[in-house]
């Protein structure tokens, strides 16, 4: 079980397949698992190293206040341990949240991105109360009762009607996140910066995806920010929620191939470029 140190917490991830490496970090609440479509598919072309942020998972417990750059350091603190200079970073929601910020504050650890369901922006005043009164509600009664409407905002329409055993799972997991990271994790979000004036700086190739059924992050949310960085293509995928990944994992999977093929392309591919050229 390979886990890298970063002050006192311990960042578990799982590494596969070898090529040009991809960081792959999940949702709030969830954990890697919820790349589990997409990691053998990618696993075929490139090192994939997929992370439990802190305080899900098999990471250690969010027991302190932090902000969102602390968990772009825990991944610098992988990516050390892998020996890996630069990497692609891909990132569904608060994953996107680090990814974007890695790009800023250490680009030349970041070879590309992929925001799935993401934000640039910061939290709404509206959110934010809404948020910290769930927080207050789970000190008060235990996160069970708060599932269903949790749920609703992680999973689009079609999936809540169509695939009511994968709902289930995924609240069963949630429901397994200790309530002090639940509430650190909450803060971190609530608290988070803009970066909407700082997205032109950005020089990394980017893609954008987002579930057309999200209501967590809608797709506005990515529209702006794929306008806004330099380098972006924009895709939204059709009848998926907040954890698109999950909901239309065919097409998530295509669109995230597509995207590495074209910027990184797999060892084999750039072997016989040089041979064409040669």
């Amino acid at each position: 079980m390979p886990t890298a140190q970063h002050n006192q917490y311990e960042i578990y991830y799982a590494v596969s397949g070898s090529g040009p490496a991809l960081v792959l970090l999940h949702s709030f609440l969830c954990d890697g698992e919820m790349w589990k479509e997409q990691v053998a598919p990618l696993s075929e072309h490139y090192r994939v190293i997929n992370i439990d942020i802190r305080g899900h998972g098999r990471s250690s417990a969010a027991d302190q206040p932090l902000d969102i750059y602390d968990l772009v350091l825990d991944v610098i603190a992988v990516l050390d341990k892998e020996g890996v200079e630069s990497a692609t970073w891909a990132g569904l929601s608060i994953g996107g949240m680090i990814a974007l910020r890695a790009a800023l504050t250490v680009p030349k650890r970041v070879a590309g991105l992929m925001l799935l369901d993401s934000h640039a922006g910061t939290e709404t005043g509206f959110k934010k109360f809404k948020y910290r009164a769930m927080v207050a509600a789970a000190k008060l009664f235990g996160i069970k009762p708060l599932l269903p409407k949790v749920s609703k905002l992680m999973f689009g329409q079609h999936t809540l009607t169509t695939q009511p055993e994968l709902v289930q799972y995924w609240k069963g997991k949630f429901a397994t996140m200790p309530l002090l990271s639940i509430e650190h994790m909450v803060d971190a979000l609530c608290n988070r910066d803009s970066l909407k004036t700082q997205l032109g700086e950005i020089q990394q190739p980017a893609l954008v995806l987002v579930g057309e059924e999200d209501l967590s992050l809608p797709p506005p949310c990515s529209i702006s920010m794929a306008e806004r960085l330099p380098d972006a293509q924009l895709k939204v995928v059709e009848k998926a929620g907040h954890l698109s990944s999950l909901e239309q994992p065919e097409a998530v999977t295509k669109a995230m191939l597509e995207f590495m093929r074209e910027h990184q392309p797999p060892q084999s591919e750039q072997k016989n470029d040089s041979i064409r050229s040669t």
